[in-house]
């Protein structure tokens, strides 16, 4: 835990420290001045910290979540008729919807889940826990895969980065605008920066857990068409046959990491619904099966 905790703190300092010196550099923060907010210099400065946070993330993804799970990469070659056979198999879906050949890993868990992560389609991985290995039948096994590497063909990684982005960057533009009125008004320096400041952290908390509807919902929409992507792939009754095993093993799910949370195939349920990453597994084999 401890480890996983200091990646992600480490993670996004060098991110923070990146976007801050190009953005001294291009001189993007010089958005409020004696006439008040410039709202394009101010629209362009949360562009970038929004979009450039997300996308430098991306490109890290595939690293960071290798490192967070304590990941092991596979060739193929490993000697090991199961993870062998999982990598042929990732291999046979991936030639199946014309992609190029995923990294393949294999973490030590005792949670019933995968995930699929990658800045592309070219540069994508693919990973599964020991502890699914363990709880499925092959052709269980086979769908999840197949759910996997449908992620990867629909780009949803990719997708969900710009997305993530723009609702970044609009939290922090609607924060500092509406602090910036609140505090200055007119313009003039009516009360501190410092609580300018935290008046900016406060909203930020608050659009940005409304925003989180947004990617939350764009999240479960994917879901349903990696589900049937994964069916087109390995077949319908072994996605189904999937999702059914998973019903049974939802609570074997790490929720430590949540980071990593929209990546895996299957989430703790939430009380609050529309923050859920992930549709109920009920509604996800009903739309195989109707």
């Amino acid at each position: 835990m401890g480890k996983r905790v200091f990646l992600f703190l480490l993670t996004n300092l060098a991110v923070i420290l990146t976007l801050s010196v190009i953005i001294s550099l291009l001189g993007l923060g010089n958005y409020a001045g004696p006439g008040g907010l410039n709202m394009v210099a101010l629209l362009v400065f949360c562009l970038f910290w929004g979009m450039g946070g997300a996308l430098i993330s991306l490109q890290m993804s595939r690293f960071i979540a290798r490192r967070a799970v304590g990941a092991r990469v596979v060739d193929g070659r490993t000697g090991h008729e199961e993870l062998d056979w999982v990598y042929d198999t990732v291999a046979r879906l991936a030639r199946q919807a014309n992609l190029p050949m995923p990294e393949v890993a294999v973490y030590e868990s005792g949670e019933v889940n995968a995930f699929a992560t990658g800045p592309s389609r070219k540069r994508s991985l693919v990973a599964v826990s020991t502890g699914l290995l363990r709880a499925m039948k092959r052709h269980e096994v086979e769908g999840v895969l197949a759910h996997e590497v449908a992620h990867i063909a629909n780009g949803d990684m990719v997708t969900m980065t710009l997305i993530q982005g723009v609702v970044n960057a609009f939290v922090m533009f609607l924060a500092r605008v509406i602090a910036y009125a609140v505090v200055r008004g007119d313009g003039e320096r009516r009360n501190s920066y410092f609580v300018e400041f935290m008046v900016i952290m406060v909203l930020q908390i608050v659009f940005g857990i409304l925003g989180s509807l947004v990617t939350a919902g764009f999240s479960r929409w994917r879901e349903f068409h990696a589900d049937a992507g994964g069916a087109a792939l390995a077949g319908r009754e072994n996605m189904v046959a999937a999702l059914r095993r998973l019903m049974s093993t939802h609570e074997l799910v790490d929720t430590q990491h949540q980071a990593l949370a929209t990546l895996k195939i299957s989430g703790a349920r939430s009380w609050v619904a529309l923050f859920s990453t992930h549709p109920p597994l009920e509604q996800r084999i009903a739309a195989l099966t109707k």
